[in-house]
């Protein structure tokens, strides 16, 4: 009896729901005020999951130029051979450790900045990242180069690279 009672209730809602759905669809595809509040809606909604990404991008980059400074700053990177060697190798294993940490990109990414500042061969290095680290940290990496390179210098030698095709 309660299997009957439950089976009845079930069908009772789905029906309910199936009734809404078909008012619903009718609705969309007759009133043209309803669809246009309805298009209106979603791109209000478009509109701000945009600005919300263009926000968190600005605080992405005003926290990896915080963080360049800081070790421009700090005077961190060492000059001695060995001490680069360990210097790096410990960079490259924080790095690594962040990598499995979520939220942990930037972080990360600045580890891995910090082991390519000592490096010899930074191309190198670069070719060896592409292949292990994650995208999503690779992208804030390259952010960070960009940022260490500098806008400015780059679009003068991109000025400069004009000139001698002329």
């Amino acid at each position: 009896m309660a299997f009957r009672n439950t089976a009845i209730i079930a069908g009772t809602v789905l029906t309910g729901v199936l009734a809404y759905a078909i008012y619903f669809d009718h609705k969309r595809q007759s009133d043209p005020n309803f669809r246009k509040s309805l298009k209106k809606n979603n791109k209000k909604v478009e509109i701000s999951v945009k600005q919300q990404q263009e926000a968190e991008g600005e605080a992405r980059v005003a926290a990896l130029k915080s963080a360049l400074e800081s070790v421009k700053k700090g005077g961190e990177l060492p000059t001695g051979l060995e001490e680069k060697e360990a210097y790096f190798m410990e960079q490259v294993a924080k790095g690594e450790s962040l990598c499995a940490s979520e939220g942990a990109e930037n972080e990360a990414a600045i580890s891995f900045w910090k082991a390519l500042k000592v490096y010899p061969q930074p191309q190198d290095l670069m070719g060896i990242y592409e292949r292990t680290v994650p995208a999503n940290i690779l992208e804030v990496l390259a952010e960070l180069i960009a940022l260490d390179v500098g806008a400015p210098s780059a679009s003068k030698a991109s000025a400069g690279a004009d000139d001698n095709i002329e």
